[in-house]
């Protein structure tokens, strides 16, 4: 029985585990990553996370994919068998060999390029591969630069002191400590660490590569196969997080030539190549009895070249190849035997054969070194790589030249990343344009030029109007697409000696050169271009079958008024658009001091708001809104602001400023809960208990997702009686969206909140809303009351907004009477509630608790 009894509990207990196991798998993934320094690819910060150019780019795939990243620090042997081992998931940063692909498995779309350096102590002087003889060389154990480099130097029989190192720092740290004179390391870490520590990069750069994420072999294929698909999807999309991230990195664009110290260097090659070739020529014709040696000299050299990768050929005076090493071979898809004898015209077209026998005679007449980028074409019109090409006279003891010698490699790769580098650094990607920062190196020669020169110039800054709105109804790729169709409207329509960027989002630049020196006519120039891109704009655009109309708001600053810096002529420029949007859409308007004076002036306001909203300068004034017999039956509470030195603030001038810079939300969570402390006061005084307090709501207060559940919170912790809050909103508030308005009215009202529509019959007035509304009162607005005795409109309006309020059983209240006959007449025509100076002022609470308790 015990048995049986045991063997129950275990089945309950398996059943809990298989439980507790489903409940974990169901959980994110779990992928442990090897992570090992190697700035700025890869590293490892304080706090556990994985970061560096790969590391960014596996937490952007982790985060799309649910996984969660197990990181494991370690060496970088450590890593490799940590992973054969199948400890680790995934290992980032590593090259393909084939060697290694027989132990892991990698991925097909490279992650990332690079190349290996040699990188040496100042004070020395490493300008080519026979330079390191006899040196001390420290290399990353294991890699696939110690296995490459010692093949390639044994083949060049130069002797290396090889000092294996765990990590690339340490390598670095061996040369600067002295234990090494040179260390090998890729290019994106070593250029970094050389600039740190102060170490020289040599002319030695080798073996380009492809950088991949591994699994161990035959395991988390699904890994590699979605870190395939976002890699692929990325690449392939202008703007993509993996540009964002080669960005974030700072990976900027550099002149593509040979620094001075490598032409040096391979100088000293060839000068060495042709030393050993005179050599062995000299034997074979001299010395009988040292054939032997002479032919295993010529074979080691044959080695040496073929290994080389870089097209090495040598031709005589007339032109014909005499030598050409495994690569040049390759090149021409021939033997050696079918190309010696030959000259350049059985192989390439007619107009590359053209230059290149030109090149050939400046180095056989003149003796000259050649040295240049060279884009050949084959005779079958097939584009040749880049190749940078330096070409050598070579010499008998006399001095007299029998022969050129040819180098020529391949940078096509490193061309294409270079080129790479400089779109993402120096072009928007979306729409192929200048980017700011191309924009502002632009700016500054403009400058400069216009000092020179005397001309004027002009930047145009272009805003489309209302562009939010595409995106919102249309959708993002409709805003690209419109984006790119602007971009190249503006191309056909630019000159060509002006220049045209995008800043980002929906921001153009124009910058116009070589105006007129007179003030007049270059502002006459610059109207009609502006004038003109305005109209070319606001011609219709075809979004995928979709006809769109846009406009466009033009802000113009001239070079003159710019007090030559780039940064005020680009601020000038955006002020002047943003005057000529406020001025009406499709806009043209020129800066002018005044603009800047109202931003000035505006900034300050905006740091002295924020200031009294954190030193309580606000307070609030009541003033009373009455009946037909004169009885008080509440009060409008109205915002001052005391300035602690210009005194009272006019809320017309702060209120706007509130409103754009978003502080009209606390400002106005302030004025709520003054009220209902207010509303909660009077509940305890018999003769105020009954009041109605109106309080204005803005738009962007109204609509914040927090609304409603704030106001129904204060309500709560001061007491209020909610049927006595109520919130005075204008037409204009209603005019977008009137289904979330009428929402959140709902859920207020259902509380028991009142609301009062103000300014009634100014705005967008429309029977079609009004009817749904949730309101309990319609406010005339005090500019049909002014004029209501000697204007008959305003009479008319005044009679059918009270019609009006009593088919919808809406109570309504006229503000601004001031006078005892516009009181008579508001009666007459059916008027009841009043408010304005006629029967009081705004004030402090306290004087209208006297006033009530005077009329009781």
């Amino acid at each position: 029985m015990r048995f049986v009894a045991s063997a129950g509990w275990l089945r309950i207990g398996l059943m809990w585990l298989g439980l507790v196991v489903a409940s974990f798998a169901a959980d994110a993934r779990e992928v442990r990553v090897g992570v090992y320094d190697n700035a700025p690819k890869l590293m490892l910060e304080a706090d556990g996370t994985i970061t560096g150019i790969l590391g960014d780019l596996l937490r952007e795939i982790a985060q799309e994919e649910d996984w969660r990243l197990v990181p494991v620090p370690c060496e970088w042997s450590r890593c490799l068998d940590l992973l054969s081992r199948g400890e680790l998931d995934l290992l980032p940063d590593v090259a393909y060999s084939d060697a290694r692909a027989a132990r892991m498995d990698f991925h097909r779309v490279p992650a990332l390029y690079s190349w290996s350096q040699v990188y040496q102590r100042p004070g020395q002087r490493i300008d080519s591969m026979l330079d390191l003889e006899g040196r001390s060389l420290a290399v990353l154990e294991g890699s696939i630069q110690q296995g490459y480099l010692m093949d390639l130097l044994d083949n060049f029989g130069v002797r290396v002191s090889w000092l294996p190192v765990q990590t690339l720092q340490e390598g670095f740290d061996r040369v600067i400590s002295g234990e090494a004179d040179a260390v090998v390391a890729n290019h994106r870490f070593g250029d970094q660490r050389a600039l740190e520590m102060g170490l020289r990069v040599t002319p030695i750069m080798f073996q380009p590569v492809q950088l991949f994420y591994t699994v161990p072999r035959g395991r988390n294929a699904d890994l590699l196969a979605r870190i395939d698909a976002h890699l692929t999807h990325w690449k392939d999309t202008p703007g993509s997080t993996y540009f964002d991230i080669l960005r974030s990195w700072g990976f900027e664009h550099t002149e593509t030539r040979i620094p001075e110290h490598l032409w040096w260097g391979l100088a000293g090659l060839l000068a060495a190549l042709g030393l050993a070739l005179l050599f062995s020529l000299f034997l074979r014709l001299q010395v009988n009895e040292r054939t032997r040696q002479l032919r295993a000299s010529e074979e080691r050299l044959s080695t040496i070249l073929n290994s080389v990768e870089a097209c090495i050929y040598i031709k005589d005076t007339e032109l014909r190849y005499q030598y050409a090493n495994r690569k040049v071979c390759e090149l021409f898809g021939a033997s050696p035997e079918r190309i010696i004898g030959r000259r350049d015209a059985d192989f390439f077209d007619a107009e590359t054969a053209a230059r290149l026998e030109q090149n050939d005679r400046l180095v056989l007449e003149r003796g000259e070194r050649f040295a240049e980028e060279e884009h050949n074409r084959t005779r079958d019109g097939r584009h040749v790589n880049t190749f940078l090409t330096v070409k050598l006279p070579l010499r008998r003891a006399d001095g007299h030249i029998y022969a050129l010698c040819g180098i020529s490699t391949d940078i096509s790769e490193q061309k294409k990343i270079l080129e790479e580098v400089h779109q993402l650094a120096f072009f928007d990607p979306l729409t192929g344009l200048p980017n700011r920062r191309l924009l502002i190196d632009q700016l500054r020669h403009a400058l400069a030029n216009c000092d020179r020169t005397g001309h004027e110039g002009a930047l145009l800054f272009i805003d489309l109007d209302n562009f939010k709105n595409l995106n919102d109804t249309l959708g993002h790729d409709m805003g690209d697409l419109l984006l790119q169709q602007i971009a190249e409207r503006l191309r056909e329509h630019v000159r060509e000696n002006d220049s045209l960027a995008r800043l980002g989002g929906d921001e153009f630049v124009v910058m116009l050169e070589g105006l007129q020196p007179e003030g007049g006519e270059a502002v006459h120039q610059v109207r009609h271009v502006g004038e003109k891109l305005l109209g070319v704009l606001s011609e219709p655009f075809s979004l995928d079958r979709v006809v769109y109309r846009i406009t466009a708001s033009i802000g113009v600053a001239m070079f003159s008024d710019s007090d030559d810096t780039v940064e005020e002529l680009l601020k000038r420029a955006d002020l002047a658009m943003y005057e000529a949007k406020s001025a009406g859409r499709n806009g043209l308007r020129f800066f002018n001091p005044s603009m800047q004076a109202a931003v000035s002036a505006r900034a300050a306001l905006e740091a002295d708001l924020r200031e009294a909203l954190q030193t309580e300068q606000f307070f609030l004034e009541l003033q009373p809104q009455v009946d037909a017999a004169g009885t008080a039956v509440g009060a409008e509470a109205l915002l001052r602001w005391r300035h602690p030195e210009r005194g009272l603030v006019s809320p017309g001038e702060f209120i706007p400023v509130a409103e754009a810079t978003g502080m009209i939300l606390p400002l106005g969570d302030w004025v709520l809960r003054q009220a209902c402390a207010q509303l909660a006061a009077w509940s305890r005084d018999p003769a105020m208990v009954g009041l109605v307090l109106s309080i204005n709501v803005s738009v962007r207060q109204f609509r914040h997702p927090d609304f409603v559940s704030r106001v129904l919170d204060v309500l709560e912790d001061s007491g209020a009686d909610p049927r006595r809050l109520e919130m005075e909103l204008t037409e204009s508030q209603l005019v977008d969206n009137v289904e979330e308005m009428i929402g959140i009215m709902m859920r207020l009202r259902a509380r028991g909140v009142r609301f009062s529509l103000d300014d009634f019959g100014t705005g967008y007035s429309s029977l079609s809303y009004l009817k749904r509304l949730p309101l309990n009162q319609l406010k005339i607005d005090q500019s049909f009351v002014r004029d209501l005795l000697v204007d008959s409109n305003d009479e008319a309006i005044v009679r059918t907004v009270v019609a009006l309020g009593e088919s919808l059983d809406l109570r309504v209240i006229a503000e601004g009477v001031e006078r005892e006959a516009q009181r008579d007449k508001l009666l007459a025509l059916g008027c009841r509630y009043f408010q304005g100076y006629l029967y009081g002022r705004p004030g402090p609470a306290g004087a209208l608790s006297r006033c009530v308790a005077r009329e009781a």
